[in-house]
């Protein structure tokens, strides 16, 4: 375990965002477990840019009518409470304006203790797009679900798979004097912190939420939070972060930012201490 430098720890992220009508590449990302969103949350928006429609093209059909070109994440992740280096891989796209599917690999080094590695399988539903029914105050709204399973030696009552199931709203404000992208939702899941340790049999639904401001300069800064879960004799500790992005160009989204798991040692709850992280995000 490499005893890196505190610009990487656990998660953050967000999304390059708007100008009134013009979406950037990156919004959503693929947070921690894959799916579109910021860095622990969902966003109801999918991920994935459509294929331009060109001259020839218009009446006809094809594959590209159905399926969004991919996108891609990484996250580098430093936590030096517990010695450990958090690194995630994913990728995601959506169907027919509607569907998201993504898949997340995840890896948890640890000193003095195996690879974790956990996987992550997610499917979003767009039930209401943005703006719908040319209105300027309706939020997109989505369900969605994610598979994952662990490696993580399990005993007793706790599983190595389970699922998390969600709802949430986003909504982009660009009649502010700075564009706002709020979202939340709730979640609920069997999950001992996001799934590395594993799955209780007792559910717990939980609340987040997401604030973010588009700055000049193809910057965005933002706040993310997660309620901590409880379930089955473990009890997750609350996780925030303080992010910020930079849109490098319509592909190419870059992230650093602050996070708090909750404390690692002397705590009811479980945490898994705070520190920095990076992020690249590619969008083709």
């Amino acid at each position: 375990m490499k005893n890196t430098s505190t610009i990487q720890s656990v998660i953050a992220g967000i999304f390059l965002l708007v100008t009134e009508g013009a979406v950037h590449a990156g919004l959503p990302l693929n947070n921690v477990e894959g799916v579109g969103g910021v860095a622990f949350n969902p966003l109801a928006y999918t991920a994935g840019t459509p294929f331009e429609k060109t001259e020839k093209s218009e009446g006809t059909s094809s594959i590209k009518d159905v399926v969004n070109k991919p996108q891609f994440g990484i996250w580098r992740i430093r936590l030096n409470d517990v010695n450990a280096d958090w690194t995630t891989q994913s990728v995601a796209t959506t169907f027919f304006d509607r569907v998201e599917l993504s898949y997340g690999n995840e890896t948890i080094a640890q000193s003095g203790a195996d690879n974790i590695h956990k996987n992550n399988i997610g499917v979003k539903g767009l039930l209401v797009k943005e703006n719908q029914g040319d209105t300027q105050w309706v939020p997109a709204v989505a369900v969605g679900a994610i598979y994952k399973d662990t490696n993580y030696a399990v005993s007793g009552d706790v599983d190595d798979q389970g699922y998390d199931y969600y709802v949430v709203a986003t909504k982009l404000i660009p009649q502010l004097p700075l564009p706002v992208l709020l979202s939340g939702g709730v979640r609920s899941t069997d999950a001992r912190s996001t799934g590395v340790y594993g799955f209780g049999t007792k559910r717990d639904l939980i609340g987040f939420g997401n604030v973010d401001v588009v700055l000049p300069g193809n910057v965005a800064i933002g706040f993310e939070y997660q309620q901590g879960a409880q379930v089955t004799g473990w009890e997750n500790d609350d996780y925030y972060d303080i992010h910020a992005a930079w849109l490098a160009n319509k592909n190419l989204t870059l992230v650093a930012a602050y996070v708090d798991t909750g404390a690692a040692t002397g705590n009811s709850k479980v945490g898994l201490g705070d520190g920095f992280v990076l992020s690249a995000h590619y969008a083709f």
